[in-house]
């Protein structure tokens, strides 16, 4: 068999396999991210991006005004990570336990409402939340309250709205790691005396601990920049480094500044996914072979 024939019969069909791939990273990732690391350095006039280099952006992340949104937003995405973890680790384990029928039943309940857009779904919790809404309604005619709650337009509704968008990122991580779990092992546990809180705290949340720290990096960071959320349920009070990107792309029409904080939610990012990395993490669980 000549060298032709050789190409055609292996290399050729790993490069038809790999190669509309590796353009489609190349183009939708890889070229994007270039771009908003090469605009990050440029300056603008006021108007227009003028491609004179400058470490400016940069220098102004740590302008104090941005320090307290920078607060604010991991204020938020610590507690929407720890109530989805609290609401997400039963789901998950009770899904993973539970029979292939109810399995289905569950995973179904959990997708379900991503086949609708979340912009509608959250307007529709606006609905239920607000002064003259089902639940304020429902409990003045209770006579539980004597004038409506202010629900809504609060850090509490933003969480709520979060912990809702997200609950899926937490659950299904969690579900991998605990449908592995073997089952043996927290048998032997109970063999030697120890009771079903040790069990956990022992044998079950250290072996399952890897999808704990890939559901919260996959929690923790969008819920820095889903800035649509903080203004649907927080009514724009609790601002986001998400709303900080959208501000200077849109309203400040500040490109270079707006991709200087794109660069700090990506660097965010990486220092999350190393340490989850080298903490023994397995990169297959956050979509990363």
């Amino acid at each position: 068999m000549n060298k032709s024939h050789k190409f055609r019969n292996k290399t050729a069909p790993l490069l038809a396999t790999v190669s509309p791939v590796t353009l489609w990273l190349l183009l939708l990732v890889a070229a994007p991210l270039i771009y908003v690391f090469f605009l990050s350095f440029l300056s603008t006039d006021g108007y227009n991006v003028v491609y004179k280099f400058t470490l400016k952006n940069y220098a102004e992340l740590l302008n104090p005004t941005y320090l307290e949104i920078y607060a604010n937003s991991f204020i938020l995405a610590f507690f929407t990570t720890i109530a989805c973890i609290l609401f997400g680790y039963p789901f998950a384990y009770s899904m993973a336990r539970s029979n292939k029928r109810k399995k289905t039943v569950m995973m179904l309940m959990l997708m379900i409402p991503f086949w609708t857009n979340s912009l509608i779904r959250l307007n529709g919790w606006k609905t239920l939340l607000g002064k003259t809404g089902t639940f304020n309604s429902l409990l003045l005619n209770l006579g539980l309250i004597d004038q409506p709650v202010e629900i809504l337009y609060t850090r509490g509704a933003v969480i709520l709205g979060m912990v809702y968008i997200l609950f899926p990122y937490m659950v299904l991580p969690l579900f991998a790691s605990i449908d592995k779990l073997d089952m043996s092992l927290l048998e032997a546990s109970k063999d030697l005396g120890a009771n079903r809180a040790k069990t956990f705290l022992n044998v079950t949340l250290p072996l399952t601990s890897p999808g704990v720290f890939s559901g919260t990096i996959l929690v923790f960071i969008p819920s820095l920049g889903y800035f649509f959320v903080s203004d649907i349920m927080g009514g724009g009070k609790s601002q986001l480094i998400g709303n900080l990107i959208e501000n200077q792309f849109k309203a400040a029409n500040n490109w270079p500044l707006g991709a200087a904080f794109s660069m700090l939610l990506i660097a965010i990012i990486i220092i999350m996914v190393t340490v989850y990395k080298k903490s023994g993490g397995d990169m297959k669980d956050l979509g990363v072979l």
